[in-house]
């Protein structure tokens, strides 16, 4: 299963890698922006996309957006991890297409069972965590 993980922060991006390795994904590939992150989905093999909701050239609810109005794109589950916690931004995000939302910050407990409910059920597991 292939994660593409979209923040133009370094470090966030860092922390979202680490708790995916340390849950056995290990196919993680990072951009900065919502630009790249379209550019990555164009060369295909993306499962899951964990993306931040500000930042500079193209932003996660836009990125979001595009890949819904795509067929290719449209149901690829998408997770904004962001520090946006307002109930309206929770709302647009969600009717833009997000699966699921995490607010900064989070523990790897949290990341996981938000993780869990929008994978396939097969990538799973069985042990509830």
């Amino acid at each position: 299963m292939r994660f593409l993980v979209v923040d133009d922060s370094a470090s966030m991006r860092r922390i979202v890698t680490n708790c995916l390795k340390h849950l056995g994904y290990d196919d993680v590939v990072e951009v900065e922006n919502g630009l790249g992150a379209f550019e990555e989905l164009l060369k295909g093999g993306v499962d899951v996309v964990v993306t931040d909701w500000n930042m500079p050239e193209m932003d996660g609810l836009t990125l979001v957006r595009k890949m819904r109005s795509d067929e290719k794109f449209r149901d690829i589950p998408v997770i904004m991890v962001t520090a946006e916690s307002v109930k309206e931004d929770v709302i647009a995000a969600i009717n833009a297409g997000v699966n699921n939302y995490v607010v900064r910050p989070f523990t790897p407990r949290v990341f996981r069972e938000k993780l869990n409910k929008v994978l396939p059920r097969e990538e799973n597991g069985t042990d509830g965590g």
